[in-house]
C-alpha cells in the first residue's frame, strides 16, 4: 500500500523521508480529494498484466515509455534530478508506474503544504493537470518507471508560479468543489 505523509520543513537531503514529528500520515482518501489516484499492480508482469491493460483502456493511456533514473543510466543525471525536484505543474495528467526501485512524489495540498508520497515497485499514480508537484529519488538512488500519456506525450513542465494556465484554474475549481 502506498504511504503518504506531511513533510517537515528541514533543508536536509531531498532524498530523506522528511516526516514531520509527530508523524502526520495522509490517507488514500485524502489524496483522492486532491485528485491523486493510486493503483498497486504486478510490476513483474507489466507487459501482460490485465489490470494495467484495463486501466490503460479505461483512461485512454495510449502512449508509454520507460525511464531509468540512475547516475549510470540517465544522461545529464544531476541536471535532470534538479529539474524533477523543481516545483512545477503540467497541463496534462502525469501518470507514473514504478517497475523497479523507489522514490517520492511531493504534492501540494489545498493549504499549500507539502505531502510526500512514497512510491515503490508496483505503485502507479496519477497526478492531475494543474497540481503543483515535484519528484525525487529516495536514498536508494534508483527508479525504473513507466510514463503513460493520453495521446502524444507533452513533456513541458511549468515551474511555479504558473497560476495563469487554465489547467491550474481548473484544478483550483476541482479543489473548491471537492471541499463542498
Amino acid at each position: 500500500m502506498v504511504e503518504a505523509w506531511y513533510m517537515d520543513e528541514s533543508g536536509e537531503d531531498q532524498r530523506a523521508p522528511h516526516r514531520q514529528e509527530p508523524h502526520r500520515p495522509v490517507s488514500l482518501e485524502q489524496l483522492r480529494r486532491l485528485g491523486v489516484f493510486h493503483w498497486k499492480l504486478d510490476a513483474d508482469n507489466y507487459e501482460t498484466d490485465p489490470d494495467l491493460a484495463r486501466i490503460r483502456k479505461e483512461k485512454n493511456y495510449s502512449w508509454m515509455d520507460i525511464i531509468t533514473i540512475h547516475k549510470d543510466k540517465l544522461p545529464n543525471y544531476q541536471d535532470k534530478i534538479k529539474i524533477f525536484y523543481e516545483e512545477h505543474l503540467h497541463l496534462d495528467d502525469e501518470i507514473r508506474y514504478i517497475l523497479e526501485g523507489s522514490g517520492y512524489f511531493d504534492v501540494r495540498d489545498k493549504d499549500d503544504k507539502w505531502i510526500r508520497i512514497f512510491m515503490e515497485k508496483g505503485d502507479m499514480i496519477t497526478l492531475p493537470a494543474g497540481i503543483y508537484h515535484r519528484f525525487t529519488l529516495d536514498e536508494n538512488n534508483y527508479v525504473k518507471a513507466m510514463r503513460l500519456f493520453v495521446g502524444e506525450p507533452v513533456w513541458t513542465a511549468y515551474n511555479r508560479p504558473a497560476d495563469h494556465f487554465p489547467a491550474r484554474g481548473q484544478y483550483i475549481q476541482f479543489l473548491v468543489q471537492a471541499a463542498q
